[in-house]
């Protein structure tokens, strides 16, 4: 099964300022490809951090997907980075440049807004219909926008590149029993289905303890047996679980 990598660039999301909202976007669209998501880094627009992550990611995973830096601002260095990363010049696009040129009314196209323009020898150019101002990829590594809406369109655009698997699939047992209750119980579980990932996430609603449990895994019948079998676990503890389709908790 391919597997992918998400890379988020940019100082505002270290800093908190920004909250990232690309990963779960992502995360489920690839799973549901057949491509599950890994590993999920954050650097900031610091040159040799984003070449060393970039250089990393694209050895270790079939697919990487960077968002964010690919703006007209001297801080939207990705372009840059990951011509640098592939060892490729970073030119100026004439496809990319058409684009823009019919987007932007006469006049407004500037220097700065030419700098989208810019991408590394051999890209491939991902289409904007929101914006215009195109991503691209190289190798294995897709370059997206940091803004989701714009990048979500984006994606869908650019799934026909990508070769999945089996779509990842998710049940999820909601119980109203605190996880350390059921632990050793649910290890045991775990083991008897070792083809299913099953996660357990705490919550606290409404004053009310709470567990999570989502079971992943590629076999709908294996997904479903272990649902069942920790949907019985709970209730062996008195509990009236819930059982939903996805990951939800």
């Amino acid at each position: 099964m391919p597997t992918a990598a998400i890379l988020i660039i940019g100082n505002e999301i270290l800093s908190g300022r920004t909250k990232d909202a690309n990963v779960a976007f992502l995360a489920e669209r690839l799973g549901a490809l057949g491509i599950p998501v890994r590993e999920v880094r954050v650097v900031p627009d610091a040159e040799a951090e984003i070449v060393a992550a970039v250089n990393a990611l694209r050895e270790r995973y079939a697919y990487v997907f960077t968002t964010g830096g690919i703006g007209p601002t001297h801080d939207d260095i990705t372009a840059a980075c990951i011509a640098k990363a592939f060892d490729a010049a970073l030119e100026r696009n004439p496809q990319a440049v058409t684009l823009l040129e019919n987007h932007y009314e006469p006049g407004q196209l500037n220097e700065a807004r030419l700098r989208m323009a810019n991408i590394p020898a051999g890209g491939i150019l991902i289409d904007n219909p929101v914006s215009k101002a195109p991503g691209f990829q190289i190798g294995n590594v897709f370059v997206l926008p940091g803004v989701p809406c714009i990048m979500q369109a984006m994606f869908d655009g650019l799934t026909g590149r990508l070769q999945g698997g089996p779509p990842v699939l998710s049940r999820t047992v909601t119980c109203l029993l605190p996880e350390g209750r059921i632990a050793t119980e649910l290890s045991a579980v775990q083991d008897r289905h070792p083809t299913v990932e099953i996660g357990s996430y705490p919550y606290l609603r409404n004053g009310q303890i709470g567990t999570s449990l989502v079971m992943r895994g590629t076999d709908p019948m294996a997904v479903e047996a272990a649902a069942t079998a920790v949907a019985d676990l709970t209730r062996a503890y008195g509990d009236d679980p819930v059982i939903t389709p996805g990951a939800n908790g």
